[in-house]
């Protein structure tokens, strides 16, 4: 079967199943987004998937997969469970508009090997809160724990009276039925490497994507450096930084630079030397500036054997410094391991300076983060990168995406704007799933046009 014909029976499938929910109540909606989510993270089961998306994948750690499909997933619920998705979503008196929540039909989600297990079911509770149905199509590395959990969630789905195909996934992936799947869905909801994203965008269909991670984080004069050096620790090692919101780069300010770097040292952070660097620069890229894959999400001493250097033991993470910025210093670019870059600033002025140097190269429009008990600081970031998002003492790596102690819708789908190639700056959740119809009635009474002195003010006399 060619594959054309091969995803043209899945999205068959996907939209006769879609429309049996379509006229689903909101209770009936969230009943299976709850029974979706239970089936997967429920005690025993996130264990048994923490374990096999390790095996399968070679990717990440434990803890950090477990956290993800255990955790992350919850948390996701928790955040969309009482948002209404069905009916009328808003009513706006003054304007006298009337907004009505539509499906989009069958939702195209590509799925990382960085994040497979919490990813297809985070897009699908999304897809479905908007009463859509959705195939997954998985990377190869991680086709098998796609398949255990979207298999799960499909059972859980029949259980509670709704047709199991509202989830399918793609078992047996190839770039063929991919391209495919773009091209047939009615929504692409792309999470992958900037290739696989760039051809979402390409596909004729719709589609929101992500852009290209590369987090860089500011430690000022104000932070609390020992809160700074623990949160860094945990946004550099989760999941053994297969999170593209990781740490990249750390740029600190000079007065407390030599504090800093002690007790990041202290959270198990290894301070590299110039021949160390050559050695991991050389283990890390090609002669062509290509990423070697075998580091990516690898722990810290299987990284040392690699590059051939001795790392002290209890090493988490590598500190490396840097002084410039591009393709000939490619440690300022995202690493997904457990590398980032040191960087030494005068200032906030010139720490924000570096940032933009750096994200102008790669990360541009995804996200930022600083250490600092100044507003002043912290909006002098915020208003002067352009970025989607800036974590204020948080760890980057599990707050970009929503956490329970920050505001951020909970998905693990970032848009990045204009700056990242994308149609959104959002934490893309189940409200850019759906189509909305507005209801427009006149209004009670009849705007007049201004004046032109009211209107115009003092242009008149600038133009004329």
């Amino acid at each position: 079967m060619s594959a054309k014909k091969e995803i043209e029976v899945l999205i068959n499938r996907s939209r006769e199943a879609q429309k049996q929910i379509e006229n689903y109540t909101q209770e009936q909606v969230d009943e299976l987004i709850r029974a979706m989510v239970w089936s997967v993270a429920k005690p025993g089961m996130a264990e048994e998937i923490a374990q096999f998306t390790v095996d399968e994948t070679q990717l990440g750690n434990y803890d950090g997969k477990f956290l993800k499909i255990q955790r992350k997933t919850r948390a996701t619920l928790m955040d969309i469970i009482d948002d209404k998705s069905v009916g009328i979503l808003e009513e706006d008196p003054e304007r006298a508009i009337v907004k009505i929540a539509k499906p989009m039909g069958v939702i195209g989600a590509l799925s990382p090997s960085t994040n497979p297990e919490a990813t297809p079911v985070i897009k699908s509770i999304h897809a479905i809160k908007g009463r859509n149905s959705i195939i997954v199509a998985p990377h190869p590395r991680a086709k098998l724990t796609n398949k255990k959990i979207c298999d799960l969630m499909r059972e859980a789905i029949v259980k509670c009276g709704a047709p199991a195909d509202l989830v399918q996934a793609i078992e047996i992936p190839s770039l063929e039925l991919t391209n495919e799947l773009m091209a047939q869905c009615d929504r692409v909801l792309a999470t992958g490497g900037g290739a696989m994203v760039n051809a979402a965008y390409s596909s004729g269909t719709p589609a929101l994507g992500v852009g290209v991670g590369n987090a860089v984080i500011t430690v000022d004069e104000t932070a609390d450096l020992d809160d700074a050096s623990e949160k860094i620790r945990i946004s550099k090692t989760l999941d053994l930084a297969a999170s593209c919101s990781s740490d990249n780069s750390v740029i600190l300010v000079d007065s407390i630079y030599d504090e800093m770097i002690s007790k990041l040292k202290e959270k198990g952070g290894f301070l590299v030397d110039e021949d160390q660097k050559q050695k991991l620069k050389e283990t890390l890229w090609d002669e062509e500036g290509h990423l070697n894959t075998a580091i990516v999400a690898q722990p810290a001493e299987k990284i040392a054997d690699m590059a051939g250097i001795d790392i002290p033991e209890g090493t988490g993470f590598y500190i490396v410094p840097e002084t410039g910025w591009g393709k000939d210093f490619p440690f300022s670019g995202e690493k997904l391991s457990v590398i980032m870059a040191l960087y030494r600033a005068d200032n906030i002025e010139h720490a924000i300076e570096l940032t933009n140097n750096i994200q102008a190269y790669q990360g541009q429009g995804h996200s930022c983060g600083i250490y600092s008990n100044s507003d002043e600081n912290i909006m002098k970031l915020a208003n002067s990168t352009k970025t989607s998002r800036v974590m204020v003492n948080q760890p980057q790596a599990a707050s970009n995406s929503g956490n329970l102690w920050n505001g951020m819708r909970q998905t693990f789908s970032l848009g990045c704007g204009s700056w990242g190639g994308n149609g959104t700056n959002n934490n893309i959740s189940w409200r850019d799933l759906i189509n909305e119809t507005w209801v427009s009635k006149p209004l009670s009474q009849t705007k007049e046009l201004m004046s032109d002195e009211e209107l115009f003010g003092d242009v008149m006399n600038k133009i004329n």
